[in-house]
């Protein structure tokens, strides 16, 4: 099947016609621009999938539900051939992804689990559990660094409350922070635990920011923070520049050690000029190469490789799955990883 190329990156109201698409196009629907790692992820794919010989619709909803949904529908109705799903709300696609499976579409979950649809066919991730042990361990580890033997006040913030990951990130980092909070090693000064209470919706950095500014007004007038769990190097950026406000990094008052997720630019750069401490790193090229293999044993009828038949179960069924390996970085390891396979160059982070 010899196919041509094609890249439509759009708004959520475009609309192209049926005739635009060839046979084994693959429709891409992504979150949102405003974090670095969801254009990555992007690129990533397009490239991939057109040298592979696939056509591609990609187009970003900017954390809008509706026009996520509007942009699906169009790529249904306009005869994709497979969707690839980064759900902004991974509750909110039932209906749309029964019109797919009507239409003989099918579905791939990326990255973030879309729950409650029977019509979901695989799921390409990283294993979320381990995500969070990592940033526990790194939070830990860099604790006894920087202040000794403890105890140590820490605060938690979660991701997403609407983002499946959101709970495997906080799940796995509790596993091991809750021996250390039961025998008193961490302090968590506020009393707030719990994806309930300690979310963050949409991922939002300005409201890590806003909520880490209360944080430090309600609870240390008098005391030090030592450690913050940040889940996303877009909201430890925010709970940093509320420490940094507050005198944190400055003079003799250390930096408390705050863990992200995703090796942003700006969080690389962050750890190199000795704030944030640690974060984790998903190669987004991985994540696409196994996502275009999925696809390309679908279009040949085939089944697609995954290694995990257990973890994601979204509600209605156990989802096949495909997990990659993250790797913790920080001080110690942040050249070899993430120069080192060519994510980032030398002259992007310096």
């Amino acid at each position: 099947m010899k196919l041509t190329r094609l890249l439509l990156t759009a708004a959520a109201t475009a609309f192209v016609s049926a005739a635009a698409y060839a046979d084994g196009t693959v429709g891409i629907a992504m979150p949102t621009q405003s974090s670095a790692r969801w254009i990555s992820d992007g690129n990533s794919m397009v490239e991939q999938f057109n040298a592979a010989g696939y056509d591609t619709i990609l187009q970003y909803a900017e954390d809008d539900i509706p026009n996520q949904l509007a942009q699906i529908e169009n790529m249904i109705t306009n005869g994709v051939d497979v969707l690839v799903i980064a759900a902004i709300d991974g509750t909110t696609l039932s209906n749309a992804l029964e019109n797919a499976h009507f239409a003989d579409i099918k579905v791939i979950a990326y990255d973030r689990l879309i729950r409650d649809s029977a019509h979901v066919d695989y799921y390409a991730t990283f294993d979320n559990f381990k995500v969070g042990v990592q940033q526990a361990t790194s939070l830990v580890d860099g604790l006894k660094e920087r202040f000794g033997d403890g105890p140590y006040n820490v605060e938690l913030f979660g991701g997403s409350p609407d983002d499946n990951n959101a709970y495997f990130f906080y799940n796995g980092a509790m596993s091991v922070l809750d021996p250390l909070i039961a025998d008193g090693t961490v302090n968590i000064v506020s009393g707030q635990m719990g994806m309930e209470t300690v979310g963050t919706l949409r991922w939002d950095g300005a409201v890590a920011q806003a909520r880490m500014d209360n944080l430090l007004s309600a609870h240390y007038t008098d005391a030090q923070v030592h450690g913050v769990l940040a889940p996303y190097d877009g909201l430890s950026i925010g709970i940093i520049s509320s420490l940094k406000g507050v005198g944190y990094g400055s003079g003799d008052q250390a930096m408390p050690i705050v863990t992200g997720q995703d090796a942003e630019l700006r969080s690389v750069k962050s750890m190199l000029a000795g704030e944030q401490y640690s974060t984790v790193f998903k190669d987004t090229r991985e994540l696409a190469r196994v996502t275009v293999g999925m696809v390309d044993a679908l279009i040949e009828g085939g089944e697609p490789e995954i290694n995990d038949t257990s973890t994601y179960n979204n509600g209605v069924k156990i989802i096949p799955s495909y997990l990659l390996e993250p790797v913790s970085v920080d001080l110690s390891n942040w050249e070899e990883v993430i120069i080192g396979s060519g994510y980032y160059t030398m002259d992007e982070v310096q």
